[in-house]
């Protein structure tokens, strides 16, 4: 065998060698970063790391010359460098919030519960039939800022005469940031009750969408804060508590998951250190009050991108190349720590479906029929609330059923206020309860 041919043979099984030190070391430094759960910025695993490699690089070097000696450092300098680039933050670690609205300037509450949250008010229009009730709406996230397809929605309804108003919910949007153990689905309750408390205007009428709607689904559920409510609707809810959680089903029709163009725009989950902060958390292998990536700093660096076929789930499939922009990205919040922190407290809770037993607030449910929830978390509120009048299943929409393509923002808009109303409603009561082991088999 040729001479240069047994170099490029040794090269190559030293590059072979050194690159599986490097990601050998990377390893390690991930699964400290799990078991320090961060701390100190990941400073702590990083060091350790470090120290470990170093101390094996001199024991490997210790008999050669001494440009043998430094060989063994190679792959410790490449895996510092690059495990170092998830320890430094590259945005601001202090919470920077989006800027105002240019229709609707945020109001800041101070409710009783201690939570500080952006308020939106939306007064009805000047002409036409005033509707007396106050109309409240509820996001989904469940820690997000409201987007601006929801604000057109609402402004919608303001228009057709309804007293609208909204908010933020702690830790998401404009509204100011929870120390990350307070974050559960019960404060939210909590807060839904200060709210009303605070707007006094007497009960309200609600919707609550997604994880509103299971803030929604909970307060109905508890008479101290049911008696605050008018008329409640459910729209695409998810789990409403520990037992719901574990159900396991189908969706509705297809959704753009999967079908959809990539969404466009600067992603953190490209940068070394929210990759594996936010991936870690996802996985359940960080807390969200891990200290590798403080609250304030994973909110200011998540971005819409980063949602990724989340967003397309919100679609049918038919509508998968002409999905609308949800949000701007000035107006864009959503914090991935908070929420998970909230949707485990969820799966934490135990059995609500006695209490939801005993609700006397009317309710209407709303589901879609691309929806991305599994459908036994939602027929559950309809099996349990035996207050729920009608049920309206929307055909031709996803998960997010007001989106501003075609009619779906009028055709939400009836069924809402067809109910609110109390006027027949505009699609068949479907399903009932009776219809519901139907309903599940046919997959709809």
């Amino acid at each position: 065998m040729p001479a240069s041919v047994i170099r490029l043979v040794r090269f190559a099984g030293r590059l072979l060698l050194a690159s599986a030190a490097v990601a050998g070391l990377v390893v390690i430094f991930l699964a400290l970063i799990v078991l320090t759960d961060g701390a100190g910025s990941g400073l702590a695993a990083w060091l350790t790391t470090l120290g470990v490699a170093t101390v094996a690089a001199l024991w490997r070097g210790r008999r050669g010359t001494w440009p043998a000696r430094l060989a063994p450092f190679v792959p410790v300098v490449v895996a510092a460098a690059l495990t170092a680039s998830v320890c430094l933050p590259t945005v601001p670690t202090t919470r920077r919030y989006p800027p105002a609205l240019p229709f609707a300037a945020a109001q800041h509450w101070s409710l009783a519960t201690g939570s500080r949250v952006a308020v939106y008010h939306y007064p009805p229009a000047n002409d036409g039939a005033r509707h007396p009730i106050p109309f409240v709406y509820l996001n989904g996230g469940p820690v997000r800022g409201i987007s601006v397809l929801d604000h057109r929605f609402l402004q919608l309804l303001a228009q057709q005469g309804y007293d609208v108003y909204t908010y933020e919910q702690a830790g998401g949007g404009r509204s100011d940031l929870l120390p990350m153990e307070q974050y559960t689905i019960s404060r939210s309750v909590r807060d839904l009750a200060a709210f009303v408390d605070r707007l006094d205007k007497g009960r309200v009428d609600i919707l609550g969408f997604s994880s509103g709607a299971v803030v929604l689904t909970r307060a109905l559920a508890d008479p101290r804060v049911a008696a605050h409510l008018h008329r409640a609707i459910i729209a695409e809810p998810g789990p409403m508590d520990g037992p719901t959680a574990d159900i396991t089903g189908h969706n509705g029709r297809p959704s753009a998951r999967g079908l959809a163009p990539a969404m466009t725009g600067p992603r953190s989950t490209h940068v070394p250190r929210y990759a594996a902060a936010f991936g870690l958390m996802r996985l359940g292998l960080l807390t969200p009050d891990t200290g590798l990536v403080g609250q304030a700093e994973g909110d200011n660096a998540f971005t819409a991108a980063d949602l990724g076929s989340d967003t397309a789930s919100g679609y049918c499939a038919r509508d998968a190349h002409r999905i609308p922009t949800e949000d701007t990205p000035q107006n864009f919040s959503f914090s991935t720590a908070a929420s998970i922190r909230i949707q485990q407290t969820v799966k934490d809770a135990p059995s609500i479906a006695r209490q939801l037993r005993r609700s006397r607030t009317p309710a209407m449910l709303m589901i879609a029929e691309c929806s991305s929830q599994v459908r036994q978390w939602e027929i559950a509120v309809l099996a349990n609330d035996p207050a729920i009048q009608r049920t309206q299943y929307l055909p031709g929409v996803g998960h997010h059923m007001w989106n501003g393509l075609d009619d779906n923002n009028d055709r939400a808009a009836a069924v809402i206020t067809a109910f609110l109303q109390d006027k027949p409603a505009p699609l068949p009561n479907y399903p009932t309860r009776g219809e519901i082991p139907v309903f599940l088999r046919d997959r709809k």
